[in-house]
């Protein structure tokens, strides 16, 4: 069995609104943190395989799903993809492991999840509700700010009344030569990696929702003022890693993030591409747990 098939085998599944939710769970050995780990788009929690093993030694529970339509979660193809239902999907797997207070890792897609989630806290927190607490976000490289995120070509295309028709078209090859083109040189993916990655976004015919999922482009634009304002009034620590070789939201993430950003936390990964928790765990593992010892 590979560590993939395994990752899928050692996976569990809850029922969120009537659809099947992949995740995995561990419990570790810390009696205080508990982690949830949001993926990004186009793939899912296997993303975060490298940095697993070592996280869960530091912390009581750590948590990294599938969001519905992704990896091997359900993904109904009639269905209005919404960031704020993904947020949903998150606090009902908080709850249902019984987590009151969570740290944060988000990707790409799963940046804006967690953007919604921490104005969800702010509003909590302003009516004296300590249901469920945020103890600190981290960010991977993604989209935190609409005005300086790059979306590729295709993701362009997909948006426009071609995206049905160009989903259903959608093949291995298009996709290795757009998955590649997000790596830093040196830290390419593998063709058995590109291989699995192809399995998540394939499963369930997912490939042909792909214009569905990426609805989230222009929800950032919407919803740009609650999300934005979200980290700049956030009263828990935040701190972005960031792979500067990123054509998507790399050196001008960063740019951005100290711009608007009081007293920006920023790590920056010279020659890393979108993918940092890929291309770089050691390093964002170090980030990560200097991070949160920093502030336990």
């Amino acid at each position: 069995m590979t560590d993939f098939e395994r990752w899928r085998a050692e996976g569990h599944a809850f029922t969120f609104r009537g659809h099947a939710v992949f995740h995995r769970a561990a419990h570790g050995p810390d009696e205080g943190r508990h982690l949830l780990l949001i993926h990004g788009f186009p793939t899912a929690s296997w993303d975060y395989h490298r940095l697993w093993p070592s996280l869960v030694v530091r912390c009581a529970t750590v948590l990294a799903p599938d969001m519905l339509g992704f990896g091997w979660s359900d993904k109904p193809h009639d269905h209005t993809y919404r960031i704020a239902e993904q947020a949903d999907l998150h606090e009902q797997l908080l709850r249902d492991y019984g987590v009151t207070c969570t740290w944060i890792v988000a990707h790409d897609y799963g940046v804006t999840v967690a953007q919604e989630l921490l104005a969800r806290h702010a509003e909590r927190r302003a009516r004296g509700d300590d249901t469920l607490r945020i103890a600190g976000v981290c960010f991977l490289n993604g989209g935190l700010f609409p005005e300086s995120h790059r979306p590729r070509l295709v993701q362009r295309l997909m948006l426009t009344p071609l995206g049905p028709l160009l989903a259903r078209m959608f093949s291995f090859g298009q996709f290795r030569q757009s998955f590649r083109a997000l790596f830093g040189a040196a830290t390419q993916p593998t063709e058995d990696e590109l291989r699995d990655d192809w399995r998540l976004v394939t499963h369930q015919n997912g490939s042909r929702l792909l214009h569905r999922l990426l609805q989230y482009i222009p929800e950032r634009r919407q919803h740009r003022e609650r999300w934005v304002g979200a980290l700049t009034t956030s009263t828990v620590p935040l701190r972005l890693v960031v792979g500067l070789a990123d054509p998507v939201s790399g050196a001008n993430l960063a740019e951005r993030y100290r711009e608007v950003m009081p007293e920006a936390d920023v790590v920056p990964l010279p020659g890393v591409g979108h993918y940092p928790h890929v291309e770089a765990p050691d390093e964002v593992l170090r980030a990560i747990e200097a991070w949160m010892e920093e502030r336990r």
